[in-house]
């Protein structure tokens, strides 16, 4: 007797997930400032730290989130790099959730590259147990990244545009040639 084939059974797509997401509004919202003139070439003006966090964190959709990270992008923006200690001051400081902060808040930020963080493993000669102390450090891999998309992006766009006006000026040049 045969057996009848299996069907291969998928997960409905629900989109991409929240945590692997950026947030990209319409390029002329009133959201963000403008960054590039009528003629799409790019304006000298650069956002702040809040503006940026938006991307991450959207004010009004996570605005808790957004706060938080802003503040604590700004303590970073003061010193460049944190200690477990002073991140427990923050936190307190702040009045802020501890599990929001790292299971939130923290995470992100340093998925997206904003952030770079590190454990240095002590341990301690009495007891011989080990501490990982952790320390948080700005990174560049966040610029670095959405350059990398935004150069790619300009670089297809001007190599559609020169071949298209190669095209223009070949046809003109057969035209010409013809009469």
């Amino acid at each position: 007797m045969e057996e009848p084939a299996k069907e291969k059974k998928s997960v409905a797509s629900r989109g991409v997930p929240s945590k692997e997401s950026m947030f990209l509004p319409p390029h002329d919202s009133p959201l963000i400032r403008s960054f590039q003139d009528k003629d799409e070439n790019p304006t000298r003006n650069t956002w702040d730290l809040g503006e940026v966090s938006t991307f991450i964190f959207p004010k009004q959709y996570q605005d808790k989130y957004h706060s938080i990270a802003s503040a604590f992008l700004a303590l970073l923006m003061k010193e460049t790099k944190v200690e477990g200690a002073q991140i427990s001051q923050f936190i307190k400081d702040n009045s802020i959730s501890k599990a929001t902060f790292y299971n939130r808040v923290l995470p992100r930020l340093r998925r997206v590259g904003m952030v770079k963080i590190h454990r240095h493993t002590i341990i301690a000669k009495e007891s011989k147990r080990k501490y990982r102390p952790m320390s948080v450090h700005l990174s560049k891999t966040f610029g670095n990244y959405l350059s990398k998309i935004g150069d790619s992006w300009l670089a297809i766009v001007d190599e559609a545009r020169s071949k298209s006006d190669q095209q223009k000026r070949l046809q003109t040049f057969e035209d010409k040639k013809e009469q």
